[in-house]
């Protein structure tokens, strides 16, 4: 009983109060928020050399523009409430899903033209499918290939474009 008025009394003693004195509160936010303002930054340095946006002068430097001093305003509106509201930890960060997601946009980009839109658009969504650690396979190939026979539909049927399906071998 003694120990909680000396609690009350001297807040340095009191765990809950100084664990959050002078710190972030959100540091999931905060540092997210840096990360969308480096990355405004960045697109409002790569488009600088970008024509347009004098005045009402359109060109094709205005929604890179546009949209960086967007990203820039949102970006430190979370950070600044990272850093005021209570708000989530920092999560360990993984790097299965990048990777397997990255894998499989090369994989699409280096062999569509080879292998054509059915084998290349099948085999990237089960390359891309592996980005998470719930994956069932059966899952994902029955989904994989609805996905693939809806893009062999509507990319060279009903948008019109000259996407070879099949690999070229097999159309010789």
């Amino acid at each position: 009983m003694s120990e909680a008025p000396d609690r009350a009394a001297n807040p340095s003693n009191n765990p809950s109060i100084t664990a959050n004195q002078g710190r972030i509160k959100g540091p999931q936010d905060f540092y997210g928020g840096l990360v969308l303002m480096g990355v405004a930054l960045f697109a409002l340095w790569a488009s600088s050399d970008l024509p347009g946006s004098q005045g009402f002068a359109f060109g094709a430097g205005t929604a890179p523009r546009m949209f960086g001093v967007l990203l820039l305003i949102l970006g430190a509106g979370i950070a600044v409430s990272g850093y005021f509201i209570e708000g989530e930890p920092l999560q360990r960060y993984g790097v299965r899903g990048p990777l397997f997601v990255t894998a499989a946009i090369l994989f699409f980009a280096l062999t569509i033209r080879s292998m054509g839109l059915v084998v290349t658009g099948f085999i990237s969504f089960m390359i891309a499918a592996y980005a998470s650690h719930e994956t069932r396979f059966v899952q994902a190939a029955i989904v994989g290939a609805c996905l693939t026979i809806g893009c062999a539909l509507l990319f060279p049927y009903a948008l019109g474009l000259p996407l070879e399906l099949f690999p070229r071998f097999l159309l010789r």
